[in-house]
Parts: C-alpha cells; structure tokens; sequence
C-alpha cells in the first residue's frame, strides 16, 4: 500500500508555490520601470494628438512586452542565475516557479502585448514591439550573452528601442527624435552595465558569462567604459546644435555629461582596493540619475510647454 502511495504522489501534478511576488519578480520590474519611463518619453514627445486611451495601452503594451522579455531571459538562464549572487534569488533558482512555467508566462505576455499594440493602436508599433521582444530574448540572450564579450554593446539595442516602439504608436512613423533617443540609450548601455560589471565581475567568472572584465580585464573594461562615455556625452548633446531640441535640453545635457564624464574618468584612474570598487559604484548609480534626468528634462519641456507655453 505504501508503494501505492508513494508512485501516486510521484505522478501527481505540481502543486505551484509561487505567489503573485514571484510573478511580478519574473518580469524584472526594475528594468520595466525604465523601460515604462523611455518610452513615456518617446510618446510624449511626437508631435500631434494622441487619445490618451491608446496611448495608456501603448504604455501598458510596451511595459507588458519588457516583463515578457524579462520572464523568458530568466527561463533561459535560470542555470547561471543559480550560480550567480546577485540572482541567485530570483523565482527560478529558487525553486518558487519552473521553467515551463516561466517559459508559458513569458510567451503569453509577449503575444498578447504583441498583438494587443497591433490590433488597438498600429501594426507598425506591434511589429517594432515584436522584434524588441524578438532582438532582447534571441539576439542578446540566446545567442550573445554566453558567446562575446561584445553582448552587451549589441544587445543594449533591445533596451534602446522602447521609446521608438512609443513614437511609432503615437505616429504610425518614424523620425529623427526617437532615434536620437535610440543613439542615447544605446550608448549609455555599455558603461552602465561594464561598471556593474566591473565590481560583479567574480559572479560573471563563476557563471561562465564573457562579460568585458572576465574576458578583457578589469583595466582594458575601465578604458572601454571611459570611451563609450564620451561618445555618449557628444550623441546625448548633439540633438541641441542640431535643432532637434532646445536650449534647456542642451544645458541640462551638457551638466549631466559633465558628472558622467568626471566619473568615468575616476573608475578609469582608481584601479586598486576600495577607491577602486567605490569609483565604479559611483559611476553605476549616478548612470541611473544620468539618464532619468536627460528624458526627464524633455519630459518636463512638453507638459511646461502645454500647460504654460508663455513659460518657456
């Protein structure tokens, strides 16, 4: 009787324990949270009349396809994010949600949010949303991240595009602006994620992960990081000079780089001990403030403008 027992238990289906948190967690909320605000951005800033019910679910779909492209990022590297501190919490590792359950969770996200942007706003939003999905998962994910040293560089293109998925719904177009913004993020991305890199570099070695400081070392990352940080300073204030956006943007830009620049030049001189990890720190989160101020900035122009114009 008691073998009975045990194989029926066996063959029982799993019972999930994973709670809503655990769901919320799958979809990356502090990535989505950026993601929500670039594209807000994209949105705010195209020019015409939006109704703010589409464009609500413009934001909603986007928001929905950046949790799908983080729940199914977790389902492929659940096995390094075991391995890895700063993952090791995560639903899948510990034990809260499988695979198959994140892989159907984040499948159903990405075609609903997909086909939801196509059907109610534009097709040509839906199918940029799409090959965001597409690019951050495949691209990045499956084929770059465990590959080169490179993936970062690459991939951040999926991070990038968010305010371009946006333009595209508020306008059924392209334009110049959003892919500026595009530029920004783009080049924002490597030194963002080189200085996280840089004091996480032991859970990367672990993990098998050829981030920059693994492969290249810790010196050959801090010149990449101080390279890539100015060209991010020149594209993030190139759109002023070029008429795209005003003064208060140009300044506020060049303020900005100014931090950014005199930081990276710090993680580029200090390479030994505490000074050292304290340096890259400083350059991780204030990379965070760099780029919430700069859209924060355009942001703040458009409502002034509307409700103020004589203001500005």
């Amino acid at each position: 009787m008691s073998v009975v027992d045990h194989n029926a238990i066996e063959l029982s289906p799993r019972i999930s324990e994973a709670d809503v948190a655990d769901y919320i967690a799958l979809l990356k909320p502090r990535v989505m949270s950026l993601v929500i605000f670039t594209a807000l951005v994209g949105l705010v800033i195209a020019p015409g009349h939006f109704h703010p019910v589409l464009a609500f679910t413009s934001i909603l779909c986007i928001a929905v396809g950046a949790g799908a492209s983080g729940a199914l990022n977790m389902w492929y590297e659940s096995d390094i994010d075991a391995l890895m501190s700063r993952t090791a919490n995560r639903p899948i590792p510990r034990g809260r949600i499988t695979r198959p359950e994140a892989l159907t969770f984040g499948m159903t996200l990405a075609f609903f949010s997909v086909m939801t942007l196509g059907v109610l706003v534009n097709w040509l939003a839906g199918a940029l949303l799409a090959f965001t999905i597409f690019f951050y998962v495949v691209i990045y994910t499956m084929a770059l991240k465990r590959r080169t040293a490179q993936n970062i560089v690459i991939g951040g293109a999926a991070g990038a595009l968010p305010p371009v998925v946006a333009w595209a719904a508020a306008t059924d177009s392209l334009s110049v602006e959003p892919l500026l913004l595009f530029l920004i993020i783009f080049f924002w991305t490597p030194p963002h994620f080189w200085a996280l890199a840089l004091f996480r570099s032991d859970d990367y070695a672990r993990a098998g992960v050829p981030m920059l400081p693994v492969v290249a070392g810790p010196d050959a990352t801090r010149l990449q990081i101080l390279l890539y940080t100015v060209v991010l300073v020149a594209v993030a204030f190139a759109p002023w000079p070029l008429g795209y956006f005003d003064a208060v943007y140009g300044v506020t830009s060049l303020v900005l780089g100014a931090g950014m620049l005199t930081l990276a030049v710090n993680v580029y001189r200090r390479r030994e001990g505490r000074e050292a990890l304290r340096a890259t720190r400083k350059l991780f989160a204030f990379s965070i403030v760099y780029l919430f101020a700069l859209f924060a900035t355009l942001l703040i122009e458009v409502v002034v403008q509307a409700v103020a114009p004589s203001v500005w």
